[in-house]
């Protein structure tokens, strides 16, 4: 890959996350990131939000179903609502999520799917709580 496509796909990445995460949470992760984790950063900024995110093959509502589907099956619980947060800017809705989740339970296990949607039943809380 050239610098001029890793360049592009950084700016396009860059541009994707923001629209998903919001400007809030990209700039709490800019002022945080130092030179120990900028090559992991630059790397998630290509390839998760410059490539895959950014593609238009599926659209953001249903990669957020994926991600958060996901995150739950393999237990990476921590970045569950960042995700339900993002759900506001994608158009995935409650409904969405809570399908999403069954599938975890089927597929992936009950308590995995259990501790997701707890987890997603206090990100809509605060972020009804935060609108009010």
């Amino acid at each position: 890959m050239t610098d001029r496509v890793t360049d592009a796909r950084f700016d396009k990445g860059m541009e994707t996350r923001r629209a998903v995460l919001g400007d809030a949470h990209v700039d709490r992760a800019e002022a945080a990131k130092t030179d120990l984790d900028l090559p992991f950063q630059e790397l998630i900024t290509v390839s998760a939000w410059g490539t895959v995110w950014a593609s238009d093959a599926i659209t953001r509502r249903e990669r957020s179903m994926l991600t958060l589907a996901l995150l739950a099956a393999t237990g990476n619980f921590e970045e569950i609502p960042m995700h339900i947060r993002a759900t506001a800017r994608t158009g995935a809705t409650k409904r969405d999520v809570m399908e999403a989740f069954q599938h975890v339970a089927v597929y992936a296990g009950v308590p995995r799917a259990n501790h997701a949607i707890k987890l997603a039943k206090q990100t809509y809380a605060e972020m009804e709580a935060a609108s009010e």
